[in-house]
């Protein structure tokens, strides 16, 4: 059992605190290291709280060790993390133009080809095709007319109804 760790909070940090929780669009790592300062001004013991959210202890004391430092920044990972994409989103809006202009249909090793060739960026074909998907600008144009015509009939009956 480590040195005794316990914040303090002002009526508005913890009142801060409690809204985070309910905010939809924070992620919920953000609210479980939120939820783990609170508990610490209540007086839990860095174990109880490592129990209660199933993290490791060391975990609980580093997301309390972060709020020390930094306060409610310190919640929020940094910035820079992970690997940086070797595309733009000018490289993506460049292969869409391709894709809806030209008359040929390419497969996505041939569209990673031409932009490795065109435009220096390297990417392999799954990758391509992964991340073309994601933007919603992959696909065949039948499956999307299919798509509004259902939608567009789902609406004409629920007018009736």
């Amino acid at each position: 059992m480590g040195a005794r760790l316990r914040i303090f909070l002002t009526h508005q940090e913890e009142q801060d605190l409690w809204e985070l929780r309910r905010c939809p669009d924070v992620h919920q790592r953000v609210k479980d290291r939120a939820e783990a300062v609170r508990l610490s001004h209540l007086g839990w013991y860095v174990e109880s709280i490592a129990k209660h959210l199933d993290w490791h202890v060391s975990t609980v004391r580093n997301a309390l060790n972060r709020w020390l430092d930094r306060g409610l920044e310190g919640l929020w990972e940094s910035t820079g993390r992970g690997r940086k994409p070797r595309w733009t989103e000018e490289d993506m809006v460049y292969i869409e133009t391709i894709l809806r202009e030209d008359p040929r249909s390419y497969t996505c090793d041939e569209l990673a080809e031409k932009l490795e060739k065109e435009r220096k960026v390297k990417l392999s074909g799954d990758q391509l095709r992964r991340i073309l998907k994601k933007r919603g600008s992959f696909g065949s144009e039948t499956a999307l007319v299919t798509e509004s015509v259902r939608t567009q009939s789902c609406v004409s009956v629920s007018r009736l109804t």
